[in-house]
């Protein structure tokens, strides 16, 4: 197997720093009964155990809060900012908020399922997805700067397994990738690339929304 210890470290390192590891669902302390900004009008929050440690999914409670700086400019270069379709792949699911908040909760579970925050160091640094690891688009798509090697750690954190000249992936993950939002190219390239390298379509979700539409709605993020 391929092996590349500056991608090994950083995947380490992203997994540490957002709590990702199979662990079990706690119970979700009356869903908020008590918040007055609840996620739906049953779900208040939801706490997930991750890699022993408890993290509250919720929005925040300050009704009169602001967008993060980071994701309140409305107005980026088209090319390369351009707003992306409903839908980025045939076979590829696009979802929303409450479908992630469940597939985290299926990590938790130990479940097949991993949450990829596709965007560069620099932007995860600033912020991510509770259970998100970070796996750049460059480190995944052949046409931004991915090798053998990159993909190859890459597959296998998917839970691809190399066969021959090719991956078996009737035991991979099913993937979860976003991006900064409706806007950024990053978790579109991801996907293509791992697709080019054979990765099931029916393996992979897509948040179309991002950090940005996760930051409008003032859910929980956690820094590395």
């Amino acid at each position: 197997m391929m092996k590349s210890n500056m991608f090994k470290g950083i995947v380490i390192a992203a997994a540490a720093s957002v709590l990702v590891a199979c662990g079990a669902t706690t119970p979700e302390k009356s869903e908020g009964a008590d918040l007055a900004v609840k996620i739906t009008p049953k779900m208040g929050s939801a706490t997930v155990s991750l890699n022993g440690s408890d993290v509250t999914i919720q929005r925040n409670q300050d009704q009169k809060n602001m967008v993060n700086p980071d994701f309140a400019k409305t107005s980026r270069k088209c090319p390369p900012f351009c707003i992306r379709p409903i839908s980025t792949a045939k076979g590829v699911e696009t979802i929303a908020e409450l479908e992630v908040i469940d597939y985290i909760k299926q990590v938790a579970a130990g479940k097949n399922v991993l949450l990829v925050d596709n965007r560069t160091p620099d932007w995860h640094a600033k912020g991510t997805i509770p259970g998100a690891v970070n796996v750049p688009f460059t480190k995944i798509n052949r046409s931004k700067g991915a090798d053998d090697v990159s993909l190859a750690e890459a597959l296998e954190l998917f839970g691809a397994e190399e066969a021959g000249k090719g991956w078996n992936f009737s035991n991979a993950k099913t993937l979860v990738m976003f991006c900064n939002g409706m806007w950024c190219g990053q978790s579109p390239l991801g996907i293509d690339g791992i697709m080019d390298m054979g990765y099931p379509a029916e393996k992979i979700k897509w948040y179309r929304g991002g950090m940005q539409d996760w930051e409008i709605l003032g859910l929980t993020t956690v820094k590395p």
